[in-house]
């Protein structure tokens, strides 16, 4: 009797020790009370413990800002709002690599921003969208500078590279010189904004300069509906960007942008002799020359997009009427040119950075040369070609 009752012992002890390791070998399956509570995470934190408590706020934001669509607030948008198109036939990068593109901002708010690198009024634009790109980038804003060329020069990519870096670019930057992702997006303006939202609409469009105060509420408007949505407390709410190196402009601008070469001139263009293609034409200036109208004095060669000298002393002149004066300009070479401004040789109340004290502008890359910056009004300006190979695209005038 005794041997079967320690033998029941032993097999009951048995019996227990197998439950307890098969039960030591399960999944916990935490219940409601475990599961921790995003939303309450930073309460739970000791105010004194800021280090703490940023790195496990970071941690809980990280974990929850995974795009996850909302069906219902797309299909209202659907009714209301354009998807915006992917960009498309990109031919270069800068400060990004080939793996952008619209699509994958899901979730970001997105500023796309068409602009071509020797465009002034796009260059006017560049101190706010820097501002923004600096004070939104933490907070979901992400730029795309689609970079579409006026000129063949524009499409090189080292020409690109070299404006975002004199521009101190940061933002992501692609090349659409086959003009795809422009046409996609039906535009026809230098420069043009599109606010892209959360879900991939496009909330907001802006042609030209100005409006810096509405785009940049529109910008925070979208931050704050993203916000929202990703469940993080997050004020948007902040000053309106004031750049100091801003350009205003106070005064009247009464000269159009006025373009040379036998496809771009638009009319403002004053020599009988006209613009023959592909043809050195030696030009003689008339008694009367009006105003806004270009006029050239000795031999010239006409492009396509420009207009290049063929002798020393070629001359240019135009009657404007504004402040700054800016040329498209470039060379085969190092070109220089004499520039006088109301019948003098610019000097330092006239002339503009790109001319040294002695009234000459040395011209090699194409880009944006700034001649004249005097005060608003009419004013007339003589440009001398110093010897061949100076190309001419356009005036801007500011």
């Amino acid at each position: 009797m005794k041997n079967r009752a320690f033998a029941l012992i032993i097999v009951l002890t048995a019996i227990a020790s197998l439950i307890y390791y098969f039960e030591s070998q399960k999944v916990s399956v935490p219940s409601e009370v475990d599961i921790l509570d995003e939303n309450s995470i930073e309460s739970d934190i000791p105010a004194e413990n800021s280090e703490s408590s940023g790195s496990n706020q970071a941690q809980v934001q990280e974990r929850i800002s995974d795009y996850i669509p909302d069906e219902k607030a797309i299909a209202s948008k659907s009714a209301n709002f354009q998807q915006a198109p992917e960009l498309r036939g990109i031919a270069g990068y800068i400060n990004t690599d080939d793996s952008i593109s619209i699509a994958n901002q899901k979730g970001k708010v997105v500023l796309v921003d068409f602009w071509t690198y020797t465009c002034i009024n796009c260059i006017r634009t560049l101190p706010y969208i820097k501002e923004w790109h600096d004070k939104y980038k933490d907070k979901g804003l992400v730029i795309i500078g689609v970079h579409t060329p006026e000129f063949e020069f524009e499409k090189d990519y080292n020409n690109v590279k070299q404006a975002a870096e004199k521009y101190r670019l940061q933002y992501p930057i692609v090349q659409d010189n086959s003009y795809s992702t422009w046409r996609a997006y039906n535009n026809r303006f230098w420069p043009r904004k599109y606010l892209i939202d959360i879900d991939g609409f496009v909330r907001y469009d802006h042609i030209g300069e100005g409006a810096y105060a509405e785009t940049e509420m529109k910008i925070q408007e979208l931050l704050q509906e993203r916000a929202e949505r990703m469940g993080m407390e997050q004020d948007i709410s902040m000053e309106i960007s004031r750049p100091e190196d801003a350009v205003s402009i106070t005064g009247n601008i009464g000269t159009p942008e006025l373009y040379l070469g036998y496809d771009f001139t638009r009319g403002n263009f004053g020599n009988e002799e006209g613009l023959p293609a592909n043809r050195i034409v030696d030009y003689t200036l008339p008694e009367k020359m009006l105003d806004n109208y270009i006029y050239l004095e000795g031999k010239w060669k006409v492009n396509a997009d420009n207009i290049e000298s063929e002798e020393e002393g070629a001359r240019l002149i135009l009657n404007y009427d504004a402040k700054v004066l800016n040329i498209v300009a470039g060379s085969d070479s190092e070109a220089e040119i004499e520039v006088f401004i109301d019948g003098k040789k610019a000097d330092e109340s006239t002339k503009g950075g790109d001319i040294g004290t002695s009234g000459i502008a040395k011209v090699n890359e194409e880009r944006l040369y700034n001649l004249a910056d005097y005060e608003y009004g009419k004013h007339r300006i003589e440009i001398v070609a110093k010897g061949k190979r100076f190309k001419l695209y356009t005036f801007t005038f500011g």
